[in-house]
């Protein structure tokens, strides 16, 4: 039985509530429009870390440019390092996708580097790219080659004599058919493709090496593999095998001798041919009769020279196999550890791994010197320059993946998520030395896939996984997690009722709930997965084997608790059910949406802030082969639901989020970037700015902050929403507009007194340190525009003018100018700017330390003498542009951590 919508006076906290609903009635009315993307172009992410890399498959270097390094992360873009690994730079991050499989520079030309999108891989969880880029001159700039549905590139081969001549493995569609896979030739350096090697639309090529004596004999691996819509559903078939074409790709035969079949289990093979014995090929088979197998007779026939678990295990994960380009008998492999064999295999050392397991993809030794060794792995890049002795370090790449985010209460607030293959980080939205460094993040006992559910009554107590409690006072880690028959998967939901502060779920088959602090738990709800359903037509080629599987598994994989109601909680499973309860759990409603077929996984649902009938539902249909987006959005308590996406690209969305303060103003999370809605998700407009392509798996609204988990560039910060909040039709057609500012805090911009670190520490960026304020102008003004800053008083405080020149660089400043504060323009261009004002008053002279900069410095970012710090109070900003000025009321606040 479903409860009647519950009424105001009813509800727990009500004077917060009746607030709430009537503030919202202040804000302004409900667009019908979408705006100029102009209007809120000047608003700007910020990357907080945290600086500890993520799943990384492609590796490239340079033999004649033995600094130089080239890394593909998955969801992370592309990556170089000119100074051995010490700092590593995005080269990759204004193109249209973040995911990255494979990299490869040509040896006759190291500018040329082509890239494959896509993760190149087969796993539960993978995002997907849009094919093949190149460059020319050696990253600065990319273009687009095709090959686009192919969807993962898993290896490229580059002719060592001629730039032009590119060979791609292109695995294909990891979750259904397609026709765009096989093994590629290009001639013409990517203009045009020919398929070469194909067997069917379910057979992809994972694995390419030339003959190192003659580029016109090329091998290729094929893979017959595929994911299941359900997680941890894996098929694979009869095609998959090791090939070998002598005139340039033209023809192909099937080397099979001594290899294992697909009766003994053959999957994924990996090759590796020794440079200075062409003869000498290693092969890293996945089978029941799996390991490292080895020919000398450049792969006519071959026999098994290790079959340990260590080495060829976990093989559809692991298969990379590499020769010392000096010595035919040291091998490397690479999978939860790197192992190096000086005896053909027959034995192997660890040479780079940790308890727990690193998880490493790939391996690239300089051909001219074999001391130099890049590994790509789960934890990130890593390269080494004395045979393996010492490494690089990963904690210098803010490529984490992350599932999920959610922040805390406290002042600044802390940033929390599971890392995918490393465990869990919370990281600090603000560091007090100017800047967000090793010393604002730590661990918080999650594990790599799970939520994070900080106590809403004690920020120092944190829950995650499945399920853990961690006391940041001591340290500890416990176990309050409820044993039984449960089902899980990697990643449950795991979040505080908003209104109940004590109400904690979980997500099992059931919804689970503790209000002890998991000391003891009860289910509310029965299985609310499905009991039978029809195998997908993704997997139906594969007959038993995916019937078979078929069976009930599906799990809770979101749940959404009321604004309002305690006793309304909306669940969603990833095999595509959405059910509802308006009475704690004793009934529930099955209010699936008609479109929901099975396994279209309920990724995210987000109860409405302003009543208790609208939830919003992100539905990711990737399992499918479904690239569509997909967001469903009910205002009757699930009687009747509309699909939200036009705007929205081809891709799944992961999350949807109202915002709490403005009605109908949507965020939503792709695979690609943030989009926003301010019409009810009628119409969606991206807001990817400044952030490079990642997959945005989570986003949560904090204060006037937008907060981003990705999938591949750790988290991300939109500092002050407050434009987007207060878009109307009447701002749009305006000529000029100045936004209220969001209060703001009077905070030190920097407490560090020793040294300051040096500009190649990895940093994540802190806010503003003072007011942001933002302003628009239609056309470019005609004469300067001011911003005038006056105090309760109305006395000037500080002005600034489009006609102001930055202070020429001081010739005899005695430290590096890198650390120095870029002088700040007031633009009078046509667009929406953002302008920060430090809080201080007009410097009126002096100055002190070293060239008047103190030892509190900051990268790029040191201000140099700085007038009177204005205290707390009420200010009053006013922009003149055109003749005409705009007054808008500014709180400057004291740090609320004070006295």
């Amino acid at each position: 039985m479903v409860d009647n919508p519950p009424q105001l006076d009813n509800l727990p906290h009500k004077p917060m509530r009746r607030t709430l609903v009537a503030f919202a009635f202040l804000l302004p009315a409900l667009s019908a429009q979408n705006f100029d993307p102009e209007l809120y172009s000047g608003l700007q992410w910020r990357s907080i870390g945290p600086y500890r890399g993520g799943r990384t498959v492609g590796a490239a270097g340079i033999a004649g440019q033995p600094n130089v390094f080239y890394i593909g992360v998955n969801n992370g873009g592309v990556w170089k390092t000119d100074d051995y690994g010490r700092t590593w730079n995005p080269i990759f991050d204004d193109q249209p996708t973040g995911s990255i499989g494979a990299i490869a520079v040509a040896p006759s030309d190291p500018q040329v580097i082509y890239v494959g999108s896509g993760e190149g891989l087969q796993r539960p969880d993978l995002s997907v790219g849009d094919g093949m880029y190149k460059s020319g001159d050696g990253g600065k700039t990319w273009r687009h080659l095709g090959l686009r549905d192919g969807q993962q590139i898993a290896a490229i081969l580059v002719d060592p004599r001629n730039p032009n001549r590119v060979f791609v493995a292109v695995l294909g569609h990891p979750y259904g058919p397609n026709a765009e896979r096989g093994v590629f030739r290009s001639t013409d350096g990517g203009q045009s493709w020919q398929k070469v090697l194909y067997k069917d639309e379910h057979t992809g090529a994972i694995d390419l090496a030339f003959d190192p004596r003659n580029p016109q004999t090329v091998y290729a691996v094929l893979w017959q593999a595929r994911q299941g819509p359900w997680e941890n559903g894996a098929f694979s078939g009869p095609n998959s095998g090791l090939f070998k074409s002598t005139d340039g790709g033209g023809t192909w035969n099937q080397l099979t001798g001594g290899l294992p079949t697909f009766p003994q289990g053959l999957g994924r093979i990996g090759i590796g041919i020794a440079q200075s014995d062409g003869n000498r090929m290693y092969a890293l088979v996945e089978a029941r009769e799996g390991g490292l197998y080895r020919s000398e007779d450049a792969g006519a026939t071959w026999r098994r020279v290790n079959s340990e678990q260590r080495i060829y295990g976990r093989g559809s994960d692991f298969a990379c196999v590499r020769v010392d380009p000096k010595n035919r008998d040291v091998v490397y492999v690479a999978n939860t550890s790197t192992y190096r064999s000086a005896d053909g295999g027959q034995s192997f050392t660890a040479i780079k791994g940790a308890p727990g397991g690193d998880d490493y993809h790939t391996i690239w030794i300089n051909p001219d010197n074999p001391n130099i060794i890049l590994l790509a792995a789960d934890q990130g890049a890593t390269l080494s320059v004395n045979y393996g002795r010492t490494w690089s370090s990963w904690y210098n790449q803010p490529t984490a993946q992350f599932y999920h985010v959610i922040t805390d209460n406290q002042f600044p607030y802390q940033v929390y998520g599971g890392q995918q293959e490393s465990g869990s980080a919370g990281v600090s939205s603000r560091g007090n030395d100017g800047q967000i460094t090793f010393r604002e993040w730590h661990p918080v006992g999650a594990d790599e896939y799970g939520y994070v559910a900080p106590d809403p009554l004690d920020p120092n107590i944190i829950y995650g996984s499945k399920v853990t409690k961690f006391n940041r006072i001591t340290g500890e880690v416990e176990r309050v997690g409820l044993r039984g028959n449960y089902r899980y998967l990697r990643t449950a939901p795991l979040l505080f009722s908003p209104i109940e502060p004590h109400t904690l779920y979980l997500g099992a088959q059931v919804v689970l709930k503790t209000t002890s602090g998991g000391q003891s738990w009860e289910a509310i709800s029965p299985d609310l997965s499905r009991e039978t359903y029809d195998v997908p037509a993704s997997v139906a080629s594969y007959g038993d084997a995916a019937k078979s599987q078929a069976t009930r598994r599906g799990v809770v994989y979101a749940i959404g608790p009321s604004h309002f109601n305690v006793n309304t909680i909306w669940a969603g499973t990833d095999d595509g059910l959405i059910h509802v309860t308006r009475d704690g759990g004793k009934n529930w409603k099955n209010v699936t949406p008609p479109g929901l077929t099975p396994w279209s996984k309920v990724s995210q649902l987000d109860a409405s802030h302003f009543d208790d009938q609208t939830v919003y539902a992100a539905i990711n249909r990737l399992r499918l082969d479904d690239l569509k987006p997909h967001i469903y959005r009910t205002h009757d308590g699930g009687a009747t639901w509309n699909e939200a996406v036009r705007g929205l690209p081809d891709g799944p969305v992961n999350t949807v989020r109202e915002d709490p303060r403005r009605k109908g103003l949507l965020f939503a999370g792709t695979e690609i970037a943030v989009y926003v809605s301010f019409n009810d998700g009628d119409d969606w407009q991206p807001l990817r700015m400044n952030m490079p392509a990642t997959s945005i798996r989570d986003l949560v609204i904090h204060d006037e902050d937008v907060v981003v988990g990705t999938h591949g560039r750790g988290f991300w910060i939109l500092d002050d929403i407050s434009p987007l909040r207060q878009m109307t039709a009447a701002v749009a057609a305006a000529g000029a507009h100045l936004f209220a500012p969001r209060p703001a805090y009077r905070l030190p911009r920097d407490t560090n007194t020793d040294t300051p670190l040096p500009p190649e520490e990895p940093a994540g960026k802190n806010p503003p340190d003072g007011a942001i304020l933002y302003y628009y102008l239609k056309s470019a003004a005609t004469g300067p525009v001011t911003l005038e800053i006056l105090d309760s008083n109305e006395r000037l405080v500080r002005r600034f003018s489009s006609a102001d020149k930055g202070e020429a660089p001081d010739a005899q400043i005695n430290v590096p100018a890198y650390w120095i504060r870029p002088f700040q323009a007031l633009s009078a261009e046509a667009g929406m700017h953002r302008f920060v004002w430090d809080l201080h008053a007009a410097r009126q002279g002096g100055g002190g330390g070293r060239g008047g900069y103190g030892i509190s410095a900051i990268y790029q970012d040191t201000p140099g003498p700085q007038g009177e710090w204005m205290p707390p109070g009420e200010y009053t900003v006013k922009l003149t542009a055109g003749g005409q000025s705009y007054s808008q009321q500014l709180q400057v606040k004291a740090d609320p951590r004070g006295r």
